[in-house]
Formats: structure tokens, sequence, C-alpha cells
């Protein structure tokens, strides 16, 4: 029995080492159109070559993120244009205090609401995801973590991926028709 409870005790504590939420704060624009979105794209820098805007772990998990929330990826006009940066000094980053969207939705999508600026000091190590409308031609949503006892490491993929799945935990809307759609296929494959 000894020799069981051992490797059962590290292999529990070891998948709750896998992933570490961050703290993420994000804001929105009150036009966005949230429910609405079915596709999305990946941003590429052109032109230039931005190591900080490009990074392949962080692509794959925006990818997986955006592909469990029912959305399609389209590289000709699509709805989301979602683009990325690694800030790796500190930096201070004009923000905004807002309801959260999730009760912003429920509550009517007041556009008109007034936007409340808020400054943050960013430590090293700081990740932000925006997503672009295209046919807006705005920006409508953007999330950015830092880790409170250090920075991300933007070398390391584990680190990376906590801090894109801690990011895109806060953006929480099915792609327009994927539910019903499940909903509808389900219902036939049980008749």
């Amino acid at each position: 029995m000894r020799k069981l409870f051992f490797p059962v005790l590290v292999i529990l504590f070891s998948s709750c080492l896998g992933y570490k939420e961050l703290p993420v704060e994000y804001d929105y624009s009150y036009r966005g159109n949230f429910k609405k979105y079915r596709t999305f794209d990946i941003m590429k820098p052109v032109g230039f070559d931005d190591s900080t805007m490009t990074n392949a772990v962080v692509e794959k998990s925006i990818l997986s993120r955006m592909k469990f929330l029912g959305y399609k990826q389209n590289d000709t006009r699509p709805h989301l244009i979602i683009g990325f940066k690694m800030f790796g000094d500190s930096l201070k980053f004009n923000g905004y205090n807002q309801p959260d969207i999730e009760e912003w939705m429920k509550g009517g999508r007041d556009e008109n609401l007034e936007y409340s600026r808020q400054k943050y000091d960013m430590q090293t190590g700081t990740l932000l995801i925006q997503f672009f409308d295209r046919r807006q031609n705005r920006s409508v949503w953007q999330g950015y973590a830092t880790t409170l006892y250090g920075s991300i490491d933007f070398n390391n993929q584990r680190h990376l991926r906590n801090a894109v799945i801690s990011i895109l935990d806060k953006y929480r809307f099915w792609a327009e028709g994927f539910v019903e759609g499940r909903v509808e296929f389900q219902e036939k494959e049980l008749d």
C-alpha cells in the first residue's frame, strides 16, 4: 500500500502544477457584436520581423481555444482578427473599469455607457491579446496577464500556454450558431 501511495501523491501534486491561473484584466468595446462573430484569423505582422508579435505556442493556444468556442479560422474576411504582443519590460497600460462583460450583455448591451479609464502598472513579462472587429475597424476586446510573483517567461511553453488560457478564459462567447448547431446535431443522433 505504501509503495502505491507515494506515486499517486506525486501524480496528484504534479497535475496541480500544470496550470496556474494568472491574474487577468480585460476590457471591451460597448459596440462589440460578441454573439454575432463566427470566424477569426490570427494577425501577422507585415513588413517587419517582430518576435513579440509572433509565437507558435501562443498562436496554437489561441487557435485551440477559439475552435473550442466554435469559431472557424478563415483567412479571407474573418469577423475577428486576433493579435497579441509580449511585453518584456514593465509598462503603464491604460484600460477601463467596466461592468463584467457577461453582466453587460445580460443587461441589454447599453452602448452609451461611459468609459472609465484605469491605469495599470504591468510588471515585466506581460501578454496582451486583442480582438479586432474587421467590419467595424476597431478593437472590441482585449485581455492582459502578468504574474504576481514575477514575469511570464516567454521562453517557457508552459508559462505561455497558461497565460493564453488565463486570458481567453475571460472571453466566454460561443461562435454564432455553434451552440444551436450542436443541439440540433445531438437531437438528430437521438432519433
